[in-house]
This record gives structure tokens, sequence and C-alpha cells, in this order.
């Protein structure tokens, strides 16, 4: 590719971005057939990227011979191992050069080695989308003059700059957002908050959950008065429970839960592959009060991330509860597998289900918002419990640490604990199997026996609420947890600076 068809497609993609409003390309992609745009992005890869090419070659299939949509749904799926990491990484870019893409960014993945992913500005402004959405639809951000404050961690990993470069194009197209960087630093998340919030209508906090929990928390201890800036979050990269999104809430003052924070489904494999939307977090809270019809609905006794998602931008399929998607990108994928389970739900089928357990979430929304309705998009909805290996078995329930989240997060509980906890099941000398909870105390709380049953109660009562295998399943002598409280930062269970795994073997 040389300078010149580089220009073009640059100047081409930043062209359609800030001239195509935010509704007219969804309703055109909404309009446009999913089955046949992913055939021809499967024989655009297939003739362009050398890395897929010798792949189909060693499964022996012609690209030609792929025809039909259901042609295209025998084709082998690729993963990390079959496919990214035994080509080089400008074997995986279209005609093997690197250099046509601008920018690469790292992931560390589940295992701790790194992976690198190229990308181009345009696959940046397809991105943009998601975010426009959410700052649209969710925050009017058209009409406000907004501060988006990046809290994602800088450098090299993907979070970061990805998310500021999308900002900035949103900007670019005449929303009045203005981008700041303050990464995961606290003292200065708080001091561009204080000192910059005040000339803006809205700030926007954009970062991993129990991050911005803890940049909140330690905010309101400070005496900084989280309200007067009208707060929105912008979340990535962990699932959530309702319980946990009316608490951070209601410690920023937010008056509206669907329209006041967006989670994004992301990958540093391919950008933001979905997003929640005002009409997804309505859904999903009266699921969550409702845990026989989210049980009914997803199959599980645990809630996972639901988002709305753009066909023609990402295409997803399941297989066995396994999600893979196919899109374009510097290095486009055909039927990737990342290893979430979840599924898929057209927008008709959902509000159908709905209707079957009397709830029209239009209706509901409409009372919340009572100018002009935002955020209702006929687009399909995906749910992602994530990585399956997450789990715990006891007496062959399967307990999610989502169950255990709610726990800690009813009232007074919550004002103990910082919401991190390891789950694990553990035998006595007896052999006797039975559940632990280690739970991190938030600072400057002391450790209690009182505190230490009232969490156990908790917990207790939520899995029973929650999670009919273990109140189906595990006998009743055995089904109170063993609760261990322990102090911030614990080296052992908590060390700081290191991602938070919330189970063990």
């Amino acid at each position: 590719m040389n300078s010149e068809s580089q220009r073009q497609r640059a100047k081409r993609a930043f062209t359609d971005f800030l001239e195509t409003p935010l509704e007219s390309l969804l309703q055109e992609h909404l309009n446009t057939n999913s089955c046949a745009a992913i055939l021809g992005l499967f024989q655009d890869v297939a003739a362009s990227v050398p890395g897929y090419k010798a792949f189909l070659a060693e499964h022996g299939i012609n690209p030609a011979s792929i025809q039909t949509f259901e042609d295209f749904q025998k084709l082998p799926l690729l993963t990390k191992e079959n496919y990214l990491h035994r080509h080089s990484l400008a074997q995986l870019c279209r005609y093997g050069q690197l250099e046509s893409c601008d920018t690469i960014a790292v992931s560390s993945g589940s295992t701790g080695k790194p992976t690198f992913w190229a990308r181009f500005f345009a696959d940046e402004l397809q991105i943009t989308t998601r975010f426009e959405q959410i700052f649209y639809d969710s925050f009017s951000a058209d009409t406000k003059r907004t501060l988006a404050v990046i809290c994602f961690t800088l450098g090299t990993w993907v979070g970061g700059m990805f998310t500021t470069n999308c900002c900035r194009y949103l900007a670019s197209k005449g929303y009045p957002v203005t981008v700041i960087t303050p990464g995961n630093n606290k003292e200065e998340i708080f001091r561009v908050v204080q000192e910059l919030g005040p000339a803006f209508e809205q700030v926007v906090l954009l970062g991993y959950p129990p991050f911005l929990k803890d940049v909140i928390d330690n905010g309101i201890a400070r005496g900084l008065e989280w309200r007067q800036y009208q707060i929105k979050l912008v979340m990535a990269g962990e699932v959530f429970s309702e319980e946990w999104r009316s608490l951070v809430g209601e410690r920023v003052g937010s008056q509206n839960p669907a329209y006041d924070s967006a989670s994004l489904y992301g990958t540093a494999d391919a950008g933001v592959l979905g997003n929640e939307t005002p009409l997804s977090i309505c859904i999903r809270r009266f699921l969550a009060e409702n845990p026989e019809s989210a049980k009914a609905l997803f199959g599980e006794s645990r809630l996972p991330t639901l988002v709305q998602y753009d066909p023609i931008n990402r295409f997803f399929e399941v297989i066995d509860n396994i999600l893979l998607f196919s899109g374009d990108n510097g290095i486009p994928l055909v039927r990737y597998n990342i290893s979430d389970n979840g599924g898929i739900i057209t927008y008709d089928a959902m509000l159908q289900f709905l209707a079957e357990w009397g709830f029209d979430p239009l209706a509901a929304l409409s009372v919340a918002f009572s100018e002009n309705v935002r955020g209702i998009r006929p687009l399909p909805f995906v749910y992602i419990f994530g990585r399956s290996n997450f789990t715990v078995s006891y007496f062959g329930a399967n307990i999610y640490p989502e169950n255990v989240t709610v726990g800690l997060e009813q009232p007074v509980i919550k004002e103990w604990v910082t919401g991190k906890f390891v789950l694990q099941v553990k035998e006595d000398d007896d052999k006797n199997r039975f559940l632990s909870v280690v739970v991190e105390l938030a600072p400057l709380v002391e450790n209690s026996e009182d505190k230490r049953q009232a969490i156990a109660d908790s917990i207790l009562s939520q899995l029973l609420r929650l999670n009919s295998e273990f109140a189906n399943y595990v006998p009743r002598e055995y089904q109170m947890p063993q609760v261990i409280l322990s102090a911030t930062g614990d080296p052992e269970y908590f060390p700081i600076g290191v991602k938070h795994r919330y189970t063990r073997k």
C-alpha cells in the first residue's frame, strides 16, 4: 500500500465519519444484510491477508467454494494458538504490510504473555461509533459541555490510548467534548475534576469498574463533592452487578441509572464489540430484580453483561455457548473464538420474552426520561459471562463470583469492604469441603466477629436467592461460607498493583 492510497483511505474514512449522523449510520446498517456483508469480508480477507490464505490452505479450503452463509458457518475457527501465534504480525495484516497500520497495542491476556495488535486510524473511527452511541444516547453530550477524563492505564495497553483517540474524534465531529488523560493516577484525577470540572456541564470518568469505585470512595473520604460535577461513567473490562451500579451511582449523585453509566464489551483483539445502552441497562435491572426471569433467559444463575451490537461492524455467532465474532480491523478476524461464554438474542425476541414476564422496557424508559427518549435502537443483543474458568464447583453447583459480589453490596456491609474477595473451595482436616471467602476490608475499617458473621450471612442469603443450583445441591449444613476478613492490600490475597482474581482453584 503506497502513501497516496493510505492518505486516501484515511481521508475517506474520516470524511464519512464526520459527515454521517449516528442515526443515519445505524439505520443504514440495520437495513443491510449482515450475512451478505460478512461473506464479503471473508472474501476480502481470504484474498488479501497472507496469514489467512495460509490458514485456509492448511485446512484444504478454496475461498471460491464459500458462496453462502451456510458455507461460511463451516469455516474453521480462529484462535490465538492456531492463527495469531503462528504468523508474523505483518502476515496478519493486509498484503503482509505492517506499515499499513499506524499503531500497535498490547494485551497481556489471561496467560500474561503479551500479544501485539496492529490497527489503522480508520479502524478506530468505526469503534468511535460505539462511544458516540453512549455519549449521544446516554449522556446527551451533543448538547452539554463535557469533560472526558480517561482513567484507564496509559501506555502500550489498549484501553487508555484507544479510548482517548475515540473521544477526541467525537470532538472533531462537533461534540462539545474535551479530553484529559490522568490515566490511573488518582491524585491527578482528583485535581483534574476539582479544577476543571466546574467549567463543564458534566464530567465523564472512563475506566475499569473497581478502579473507578476506588477513585469515587477515596474522593468522598477526602471531602470531594462528586454530585456537583454531574458525573457519568464509561466502564469496560469486568462484569458488575446492578447493585454495584446503584451503589456507585448513589455515591456520585446519579439520578437515572439507565442514562448515567454504560459499559463497553471490548477486547484488545478488535476494539469495542458492543456497548450498553439505556435499553439494555433498563432490561438488565429488571432481570437483576427477577432472578427467575434471568435464569429462564440466560440459562444460568448469574447475570451476564448485556449489550447491544451492530452486526455490520462486529458479527457474532454462537457455538456451544461460546461467542465467535468476525470483524474488520488492522488484523481482520473471521470466526474468531475469544473464549467468552455467552449468547445472542434478537431485538424482537428480547421484547417478546420480556412481555411474557410482564415487562415493557420501552414504557419504563419513557417514564424515566420525560424529554426526547434516547437510546432505544432495534439492534440485537449479545450477553457475555466471560471466561468459563472463573467459577468454582461445590457439591456439583457452579458458584460464580458475581453471586458473592451482590452479598458484599448490601446496605451497611458495602461500607466495610472494598468489594474484592477470593472465592475458593477448601477441605478441613476431615476432608470435608467448605466454601471459603476471603474478603478485603476497606481502609481504616476494624476487623470484628460481628462484621465477619454479618458478611457471611449476607453472602449466604444472596447465594440462596440468586443461585438455584447452590440452594438445591448443597446440603444445608455446608451452605454457610467461611469468611475471613483481610486488611486492605494483603500481599497474599490482595496485592496492590496486580489485576485481581476473584477465584482460586
